[in-house]
C-alpha cells in the first residue's frame, strides 16, 4: 500500500474540503489595496501618491487613472534601472532578492526582471494552490509518492551585486519547499548544469534511476528531451522507462500545437495541467478536468487589468495607447480578447506582460492564453492572432495527418511589391508546398473574417516553406539558448525575417 501517497493525498483532500470558493473580486480589492499599502512610501508609491489612492471613493478606478500603463522598455527606463544604480525603496520596498532574465521571444538582449522574497512568496503559494488542485483530477495515491521532473532552465544563479541573476523557471528551482527536494528531478547537481544539451544528456544517463509520475516543462524542450531519453535507450516510447508518468504539467506557451507531436512520444495517455508562469509572477494554473483554460491567481500578489483588444490600442512596438480603456475582472465579459496588465509584489505597475487572453468562465475567473501583442499579425489588416494561427497550423495536421509542432511567419512585401503571409513549418511532411499553402489558407478564410477580407484585398497570397523542425531549435541556441523559458517567435517583422530566412538557407 502507499502509505506516504495516501497520507498526503488525505492533507490535499482535506485542504480541498476546507478552503471556500474563491471570491475572485473581493480577493483582487485585497490584492489592490495590499500592493498601495506595501509600496506607499517607495519612491514610485510618492511619485503617484498612493496614499492618496487608498483614501480615495473608488481605489481601482484612481488607481488606473493616476498610473500610467508601463512595459518592461518604459518600467525599466524610468524606474528600475535606479536599482542596479544601489537605489533602494524604488517601486517595491527594500531590494529585489533576485532579478529574472528573459529574452521572451522578440529581442535579443536579456531584460531583467525584479523577483523580491514576496514574490518567491507569492509563486510559492500559486504552486501549493496547483498541488491542491491535483485533488480534482482523480489520482492514484501511489501517484504522490513518484518523482517529478521540472526541466527549465539552470539552477546555477549568478552573483551580481547583491543578488542573483538567472531564468525565472530556474529562480523558482532553486527555491522549492526542503521537503519537495526528494520528489523533484533531476535534482540539483544535474539541474545546475548551464548547457542544456549536456543537462539532458545527463538526463538520458540517469533516466532508469527515477520513477517519475509527472513531468512539467515549456513543451518543446520536454519533447526534445524525451526524444533523446528514448533514443539513448531505444525505446519505443517514455512509457517503457516511465511506467508511471500520469500528468504533465505544460507552461510557457500554448499546449495545442504541440499535442499531436508530444503524444507521439508516449505508450498512454497523460493528464495535461496547463499553467502560465512567466519571468513577471505566476499569473494562473489550471484547477479542473473539465476545462483546459487555467484560473487566475487572484490571491497571490498580482492586481489584474484588462485592456480590450483593439489594434488601435497597440503602438508599432507592441506596447499600448495611454488612452487605451482598462477593465476590472468585474467588467469583462466572455470570449473577447484582452491585453492583459498586471501589478505585483516584484514592483511591477500596470505593466504590460505582453499576452492576449479571454475569459471562459467569469466567475471562476478561467481564462486561455490567445496570443503576444506583438505577434498579433495586422501589417495588411489581416487580425491574426496566435490562436487562430494554431487553429490553422492543427487544421493542417488533421488534414495531412502529419505534426507541425513549430512554425513562424512574417507579412513580408515580396518582388512584385504586393504583401504575401509568408510561413515557414517544421515538419517532415512530403507535400507539394503550394498544396499545403492553399489548406492553410482556406482554413484562416474559414476562421477569421478579417483574415478574408484582407485576403481580398491588400494580402495577395500565403507561401510555405516546409523545413526540418531542428532547424528552429538551432535559431533558438544561435540567438540566445535552448531549454528554460525560451520561446520561438511565432510573428516576424521583416527585419528579423531576413536574418532567419538568411539562416535557413545556410
Amino acid at each position: 500500500m502507499a502509505i506516504l501517497g495516501n497520507i498526503i493525498k488525505g492533507i490535499i483532500n482535506l485542504t480541498g474540503t476546507l478552503s471556500t470558493d474563491v471570491n475572485h473580486q473581493e480577493a483582487q480589492e485585497k490584492v489592490l489595496k495590499n500592493l498601495l499599502e506595501s509600496a506607499k512610501e517607495t519612491q514610485f508609491g510618492k511619485k503617484y501618491e498612493f496614499e492618496k489612492i487608498l483614501n480615495s471613493k473608488n481605489i481601482k478606478k484612481e488607481f488606473a487613472t493616476k498610473i500610467p500603463y508601463y512595459d518592461y522598455n518604459s518600467l525599466n527606463k524610468k524606474w528600475w534601472y535606479k536599482i542596479h544604480e544601489g537605489e533602494e525603496n524604488v517601486t517595491w520596498k527594500g531590494n529585489p532578492s533576485y532579478f529574472a532574465l528573459s529574452s521572451g521571444t522578440t529581442g535579443k538582449t536579456s531584460k531583467r526582471i525584479p523577483v523580491t522574497d514576496d514574490m518567491i512568496s507569492a509563486i510559492r503559494s500559486s504552486g501549493i494552490k496547483q498541488v491542491t488542485a491535483l485533488n480534482n483530477f482523480d489520482l492514484p495515491a501511489d501517484f504522490f509518492e513518484k518523482d517529478i521532473m521540472m526541466l527549465g532552465s539552470s539552477t546555477d544563479l549568478q552573483e551580481k551585486d547583491d543578488h542573483l541573476e538567472g531564468e525565472i523557471s530556474g529562480i523558482s528551482a532553486s527555491n522549492i519547499p526542503f521537503w519537495f527536494k526528494g520528489y523533484y528531478k533531476p535534482g540539483e547537481e544535474i539541474a545546475k548544469i548551464e548547457d542544456w544539451d549536456e543537462r539532458v544528456q545527463h538526463i538520458a544517463e540517469n533516466a532508469t534511476n527515477w520513477d517519475i509520475g509527472a513531468l512539467s516543462g515549456i513543451p518543446a524542450w520536454i519533447e526534445l528531451m524525451l526524444q533523446k531519453v528514448i533514443e539513448y535507450h531505444q525505446l519505443e516510447n517514455i512509457h517503457e522507462i516511465w511506467p508511471n508518468l500520469k500528468v504533465y504539467t505544460s507552461g510557457g506557451v500554448a499546449f495545442g500545437p504541440y499535442e499531436k507531436s508530444f503524444n507521439a512520444l508516449l505508450g498512454k495517455p497523460v493528464i495535461v495541467i496547463d499553467t502560465y508562469l512567466a519571468s513577471e509572477g505566476y499569473i494562473a494554473t489550471q484547477t479542473r478536468p473539465e476545462t483546459d483554460a487555467m484560473q487566475l491567481n487572484t490571491e497571490n500578489g498580482i492586481y489584474f487589468e484588462f485592456v480590450p483588444m483593439n489594434p488601435d490600442y497597440i503602438n508599432e512596438d507592441g506596447s499600448i495607447h495611454q488612452d487605451a480603456p482598462s477593465l476590472t475582472l468585474a467588467e469583462v465579459e466572455k470570449n473577447k480578447d484582452y491585453i492583459l496588465i498586471i501589478s505585483t509584489v516584484s514592483g511591477a505597475w500596470r505593466y504590460l506582460i505582453g499576452d492576449t487572453i479571454e475569459f471562459t468562465d467569469i466567475e471562476r475567473a478561467e481564462i486561455k492564453i490567445t496570443g503576444r501583442t506583438k505577434f498579433f499579425l495586422n501589417t495588411v489588416g489581416s487580425q491574426l492572432s496566435v490562436n487562430k494561427m494554431d487553429d490553422a497550423i492543427k487544421s493542417l495536421e488533421e488534414k495531412f495527418d502529419t505534426l507541425i509542432p513549430e512554425y513562424t511567419i512574417c507579412a513580408k512585401r515580396f518582388e512584385d511589391g504586393e504583401f504575401y503571409h509568408s510561413w515557414y513549418l517544421g515538419t517532415d511532411l512530403k507535400k507539394d508546398e503550394k498544396e499545403i499553402a492553399d489548406a492553410l489558407d482556406s482554413s484562416l478564410k474559414e476562421a477569421n473574417k478579417n483574415y478574408k477580407v484582407a485576403r481580398s484585398k491588400a494580402l495577395k497570397g500565403v507561401k510555405v516553406k516546409v523545413i526540418a523542425t531542428d532547424k528552429f531549435y538551432d535559431w533558438n541556441d544561435k540567438n540566445k539558448k535552448k531549454g528554460g523559458q525560451v520561446k520561438m517567435e511565432r510573428v516576424m517583422n521583416e527585419e528579423k525575417f531576413a536574418e532567419w530566412e538568411s539562416f535557413v538557407n545556410e
